[in-house]
């Protein structure tokens, strides 16, 4: 398997080439999900790992005071963007996520997605997170899960030295949480959810535009009885812990209850 590092040259590439934000799919919402019952009105939250900052804009949507960092600067042009068309502040900081540059406490909210699976090693990345949390503050860690058809496409990518991230890992909802832990915070829960589109149609859909042969919709047409049927069977495994297995993308919400939880740890 090549062992190529994802770098910031993947990114200000994979950014400039998706500058056009309606083309770059969205996380249907699973974010907003875990971060609607969470009070962020007049509260300091940071995304790391900028992206697209959708989840960010609907956060200042609800009064919060939003910071989002990256390493690489390409997103941001992305994110001022839309702000600018919502009327919405939001702070842009180009840092290193493993030694970013706040004050323990900083923030209620912490959070990233697409992000820990291109760290060999992800604990500095969530001991920093967990070292700007105030005491009861959250994180949430948005991963995709091991057990899936996107992770053995993902290594075959990988191994031809085609994925667009250069080298990327991934986890278990088992393996997730115990790096919550090992980061310093209590876990509250653990969510999973699917590609939709699937992961193959999105493929194809990306190489298609890239040889310009063509573009297909953005989502394919639902056929019925199968599109009721295939939220039916998500709605049954969501509701249960074998669920998340079955899953593309995994998250887990953690909180800060000890002060200094992330120091001293080796």
């Amino acid at each position: 398997m090549s062992q190529r590092q994802s770098t910031p040259g993947h990114w200000e590439r994979y950014w400039a080439e998706r500058e056009e934000i309606d083309d770059v799919y969205s996380n249907e919402d699973r974010i907003k999900r875990q971060l609607d019952p969470l009070p962020v009105e007049g509260r300091w939250v940071m995304e790391v790992g900028a992206g697209s900052g959708r989840d960010s804009l609907d956060l200042a949507r609800r009064g919060a005071r939003v910071v989002v960092l990256d390493y690489v600067r390409s997103s941001f042009k992305v994110i001022r963007r839309q702000a600018d068309a919502l009327g919405l502040e939001v702070h842009c900081v180009c840092a290193d996520a493993r030694n970013m540059p706040f004050r323990e406490g900083s923030f209620d909210l912490v959070f990233h997605q697409g992000l820990m699976e291109h760290f060999r090693d992800p604990l500095p990345l969530l001991r920093d997170n967990t070292r700007v949390l105030r005491l009861g503050g959250h994180l949430l860690v948005d991963v995709p899960q091991r057990w899936h058809v996107y992770t053995a496409a993902k290594h075959v990518m990988i191994a031809l030295d085609r994925w667009f991230a250069g080298w990327e890992t991934e986890y278990s909802p088992r393996e997730l949480e115990g790096l919550v832990r090992q980061g310093g915070l209590s876990v509250v829960h653990t969510y999973g959810e699917w590609m939709v589109p699937g992961f193959f149609y999105r493929s194809l859909r990306y190489a298609l535009m890239r040889s310009g042969l063509g573009k297909l919709p953005k989502y394919p047409p639902e056929i019925w009885p199968l599109a009721p049927l295939g939220r039916g069977w998500r709605a049954f495994l969501r509701a249960r812990r074998v669920g998340l297995y079955t899953c593309a993308m995994i998250g887990t919400l953690g909180r800060k209850t000890v002060e200094g939880a992330w120091a001293g740890r080796s």
